[in-house]
């Protein structure tokens, strides 16, 4: 699967970060998607899978998963995701970009473990993820989306975020954690 034409992103995507175009298939009684197929070379093995709905300008994270890997994709409205790079040694370590997926022009994600991201919804929304090893709060790592330091080319400079992601450190606390977890 390669980088998909008309998925937007801002910025060199890391390294082994995956945009699958997915095709729909419509008729005049709606449509079928297929959303993963084990023979696609997403990366990722799903061993869970969720459903996040957000209201519009939430923004969600930045987290990074010093284990788990993630897959997604959005079923309904349209998302920017937000990536930095963190993974030491890695090729593209310190590389920031933003991807906009929306349910219009269908595609998935696949984000490494190592790569920090984060979700902002610029219209209400619903997107659909998988991850590699069951949800575990010791592999919720994250940072403040709004730091400086993350580089990310956000396309606004508010958002609605939780108590919890208002209350994460900066990106320079994160990654001495994330450090530790990542040879750990």
């Amino acid at each position: 699967m390669s980088v998909h034409s008309a998925i937007p992103v801002a910025g060199p995507l890391p390294h082994d970060v995956r945009l699958s175009p997915l095709e729909p298939h419509r008729d005049e009684r709606g449509t079928f998607l297929e959303l993963f197929r084990e023979e696609w070379e997403t990366d990722v093995k799903p061993v869970q899978w969720n459903v996040v709905d957000s209201e519009a300008g939430v923004l969600r994270g930045v987290h990074v998963h010093p284990c788990h890997d993630d897959y997604l994709t959005v079923v309904r409205g349209r998302v920017t995701i937000g990536l930095k790079d963190l993974r030491p040694e890695s090729p593209s370590e310190g590389f920031a970009a933003c991807v906009e997926l929306s349910a219009e022009e269908p595609a998935a994600i696949s984000i490494p473990h190592g790569v920090a991201h984060g979700f902002y919804f610029q219209q209400a929304s619903m997107h659909i993820y998988a991850v590699s090893h069951y949800w575990d709060l010791a592999d919720e790592l994250g940072c403040r989306w709004d730091d400086p330091s993350l580089e990310i080319p956000w396309p606004q400079s508010e958002a609605h975020i939780s108590t919890r992601d208002a209350e994460l450190p900066s990106l320079a606390e994160l990654r001495g954690e994330f450090e530790s977890a990542w040879r750990g």
